[in-house]
């Protein structure tokens, strides 16, 4: 592996853990979900713990897979610079057969920001990241869509949607639904039915290298390697959708 720098790295590892993940798919085989979720989860974890132990030493790292006293582990919070990783996002996709909406994520918390990041959508065959933030595409007006989870769509996301004159477009996993809007699929993602740090840092990394928007639903900006790494809600949109998507959403929880 030839590493150049941080935003390097991010595409790097992504990539490589996909690669790792379309292997065991096609050693395993679909006859039982369960064990190749449990199998493609472990195995992405141990080597992107292992290329970042051992290229990244003095980094900390914020994994989806990491035990409990690791992620409350005090000296993330007081460090410069934390991976956040979610090394297989869409687990149920991923033990689907045929389906291509899963993805590696992999991003750089840096002081404050997030300045790396990475989105692999291995069974697509690409990986979006802030070495060559993806071209955002353009908006031309009218009706658009919105990606929302394929098992569980928030019920005020429905609502919005009717409001603005949206439709939606059911897609798995979190990075997939991202990448979707920067891929010209979707032109928004609109969430806040709970998710984690892991689940949006690498996308957003990448949308925002992009140009796209990206914060909660209420506005305020996405905040990442804090103690409780809970972030509930988010609202990523090509910019020109941003302000009629938030004023929706105010006009609803009113």
């Amino acid at each position: 592996m030839t590493i150049r720098d941080d935003n390097s790295l991010a595409a790097d590892l992504a990539t490589q853990a996909g690669e790792r993940l379309l292997a065991i798919r096609e050693r395993e085989g679909f006859a039982d979900p369960a064990a190749l979720r449990a199998a493609g989860d472990r195995a992405s974890h141990l080597f992107l713990m292992e290329a970042l132990e051992r290229l990244r030493p003095s980094d900390h790292v914020l994994s989806e897979e990491a035990t409990r006293e690791e992620r409350l582990d005090p000296r993330r919070l007081e460090a410069e610079r934390v991976w956040i990783v979610d090394p297989l996002d869409g687990t149920r996709e991923f033990s689907e057969e045929g389906r291509s909406d899963w993805a590696v994520h992999v991003a750089l918390w840096e002081r404050g920001t997030l300045t790396a990041g990475a989105v692999a959508l291995p069974a697509q065959g690409r990986t979006l990241g802030t070495a060559e933030p993806p071209k955002l595409p353009g908006f031309a007006g009218g009706r658009f869509r919105i990606a929302v989870s394929r098992t569980r769509p928030p019920e005020f996301v429905r609502n919005l949607a009717h409001l603005v004159g949206a439709d939606l477009v059911p897609i798995g996993s979190a990075g997939a639904k991202i990448s979707a809007v920067l891929t010209g699929d979707v032109e928004a993602y609109v969430h806040a039915g709970g998710q984690y740090e892991w689940d949006s840092a690498a996308p957003v990394a990448v949308a925002q290298a992009a140009g796209a928007y990206a914060s909660r639903i209420d506005g305020a900006a996405l905040t990442y390697n804090q103690a409780d790494p809970s972030l509930p809600d988010i609202l990523v949109s090509l910019p020109d959708l941003a302000s009629t998507l938030l004023a929706g959403i105010r006009d609803l929880h009113r």
